[in-house]
């Protein structure tokens, strides 16, 4: 009797235990979910250039002779015609005011020949003189005009060659450090080079587009109808490396007829004020051009894109909220979405939070959220 009630007893006990180990699987985990983005963006070329000069020349003694002054200190900005260098003027004042005597002279000289060549002419009219006397006058006066032609490109020459004793500046620019002194003799057969001018307002950036990338903007020319001329409308983003963005605007300026053979590159060059001089030639800057805007592109967090060994993709709340992972093709970062060029529609459910819980092929609990479309302005990646 008291057997049977121990093994009932211990029955009841297995039972009870039974009842407490069954397995409950966990309810599915919440996450957020969203539909993308649509709305319109603008693509950018990005690329990488250097600042140049429009124009940087050497300032050079075209005429001989010593160093008399030299008038600007050694990096100032300076304007158009301003006199950097006197060279001795003297001789060459001297040499002009010869020429203008040499013109007086031949002045005078065709003058008599001149009156010569009438009389001359009256006397032969009257048989008074023989053709050969006019002849002669008529000789004599248009080797007299000729040396009037001569001494009037000699006047010429000696005042271009006084006017070369002032070496001024081409254009506004800022003129380097000298390289001569006062005293020395300078001219053709001596030290030419005075000093350089470089011009910094406005200033070129030079840079190059890959072929691919040229025929990506060509065919999309073609598409919508633009001329060559429309390019020079597009503007030009740049920054310096300690900048962030693209601060400095300006104007697509050229671009080569031909791409290079052995580097499969377009040169381009954009054109940029710089009045306040915050741009030097040969600073090596960050280009963006902004491209044609495109329609109603498809954006999705950028933190909800993932990636493994078959490439980027993102998580969808499919059917009956199971989860599936979808290939997808990622365009440019657009403030903190990503334009999805494939792999997603306007109506997919797109697992924007809760990644590490939502994992393909099982069921989650989605919370609806929506997404909040922000500036078409972003970075190529």
């Amino acid at each position: 009797m008291v057997l049977s009630a121990a093994l009932l007893t211990g029955a009841f006990a297995l039972a009870a235990c039974s009842e407490q180990n069954t397995y409950e699987p966990p309810p599915p985990p919440k996450v957020d979910v969203a539909l993308p983005v649509k709305q319109n963006v603008t693509p950018y070329l990005e690329t990488t250039g250097t600042t140049a000069s429009i124009n940087s020349t050497a300032l050079v003694a075209r005429v001989q002779g010593f160093i008399q002054s030299i008038n600007y200190r050694d990096g100032d900005a300076v304007k158009a015609g301003t006199v950097l260098f006197v060279i001795e003027p003297e001789p060459y004042q001297l040499a002009l005011d010869q020429a203008n005597a040499a013109k007086a002279s031949a002045d005078a000289a065709l003058k008599q020949s001149q009156a010569e060549f009438e009389r001359q002419k009256a006397l032969v009219a009257k048989t008074f003189a023989t053709q050969q006397d006019l002849e002669k006058a008529e000789a004599a006066r248009d080797a007299n005009i000729a040396a009037q032609q001569q001494a009037t490109a000699s006047i010429q020459q000696a005042e271009l060659n006084l006017s070369y004793t002032q070496v001024k500046a081409p254009f506004d620019g800022v003129v380097t450090a000298r390289l001569v002194s006062v005293g020395e003799l300078v001219g053709p057969n001596n030290v030419s080079t005075l000093a350089s001018i470089v011009q910094f307002n406005p200033i070129y950036v030079d840079f190059n587009v890959s072929e691919k990338e040229v025929l990506r903007v060509r065919a999309t020319m073609q598409k919508r109808g633009v001329t060559t001329q429309d390019l020079k409308k597009i503007p030009v983003e740049i920054g310096l490396q300690t900048e962030k963005g693209y601060p400095h605007v300006g104007a697509l300026d050229y671009a080569a007829p031909i791409i290079t053979a052995n580097t499969g590159q377009l040169a381009v060059r954009g054109v940029f004020d710089n009045e306040n001089r915050q741009l030097l030639p040969g600073y090596f800057v960050r280009v963006r051009v902004p491209l044609f805007e495109e329609p109603d592109r498809l954006l999705v967090p950028d933190r909800a894109v993932g990636s493994d060994q078959s490439g980027r993709y993102v998580l969808i709340a499919g059917k009956d909220d199971i989860v599936e992972q979808r290939t997808v093709q990622l365009g440019q970062l657009v403030g903190e979405l990503r334009v999805v060029s494939s792999g997603v529609t306007a109506d997919d459910r797109v697992v924007v939070s809760g990644l590490l819980t939502a994992i393909p092929g099982q069921k989650i609990e989605p919370h609806m959220t929506v997404l909040t479309a922000t500036a078409a302005d972003g970075v190529t990646q």
